[in-house]
């Protein structure tokens, strides 16, 4: 359930080594050293990023969206993979960066750059662990809530989460919820947001809403699991008078 990425990155971390055996056989030995460091770091993240694991401060991202030396250093090989896909993926794709749901809520992929923020400086949910905050966009407010990429926070980071939104949006700043391509970790948050704002009556209708708006979601099992979870042990109260729906 929901082992893509573990699968997609311990393919890569597979291909990686066997590159590395073969330019050792034809004796270039140190040019197959990055090949093999490569794919040892794929192969942690591989293992960390499993369903039964589920470690994203492995790669040591900071409360402010910075990484840490070590962490650009040690996990280079997968970091700076992760920022090229996600840019070569935004080429190709004719998706708008960012989708409003609601009247001041926002939901979308990885702002690499100002021109992809909402307007508004609107308060930032991150729920990327791979991908750096972008210190030029500034806002009213930054949360992380690190996620591997196709997984879903725990029930406790999407509370977090809704409450720190909720508070911004009671002093009426828009909130930006983003993940790396706005289809499944930030849509994940944006149906218990949508819940808690009393938009909708519960996350499938939330969900449904959101697809209204941004047709390519993708939510999979692991974030409908939480969101249930969520649902079942909650504790901001739904708010009542507050439909923001345009």
């Amino acid at each position: 359930m929901g082992v893509g990425l573990s699968i997609l990155i311990g393919f890569k971390s597979l291909t990686l080594f066997l590159i590395f055996a073969y330019l050792r056989t034809l004796g270039f030995t140190l040019l197959s050293i990055p090949f093999l460091y490569a794919s040892l770091v794929s192969l942690l993240v591989a293992l960390a990023s499993h369903p039964s694991i589920n470690l994203p401060m492995l790669l040591g991202k900071n409360t402010d969206g910075s990484f840490p030396i070590w962490s650009l250093i040690m996990f280079s090989p997968y970091l700076y993979f992760v920022r090229f896909f996600s840019a070569l993926r935004r080429l190709k794709s004719r998706e708008d960066p960012y989708s409003e749901v609601v009247d001041g809520v926002y939901v979308g992929g990885w702002p690499s750059s100002p021109e992809k923020m909402p307007p508004g400086k609107p308060a930032v949910v991150d729920c990327t662990c791979e991908l750096p905050r972008v210190f030029r966009v500034s806002g009213n407010g930054y949360l992380c809530v690190p996620t591997w990429d196709t997984r879903s926070p725990d029930p406790g980071g999407i509370e977090s989460a809704v409450r720190w939104a909720c508070r911004k949006k009671a002093q009426n700043i828009p909130v930006f919820v983003h993940c790396a391509y706005g289809h499944g970790r930030s849509v994940a948050v944006t149906c218990a947001l949508l819940v808690a704002l009393g938009v909708v009556d519960d996350w499938k209708n939330a969900e449904k809403l959101i697809k209204e708006k941004r047709p390519y979601i993708r939510m999979n099992s692991l974030h409908r699991k939480a969101l249930e979870e969520w649902s079942k042990n909650r504790l901001s109260p739904p708010k009542t008078g507050t439909n923001t729906r345009n």
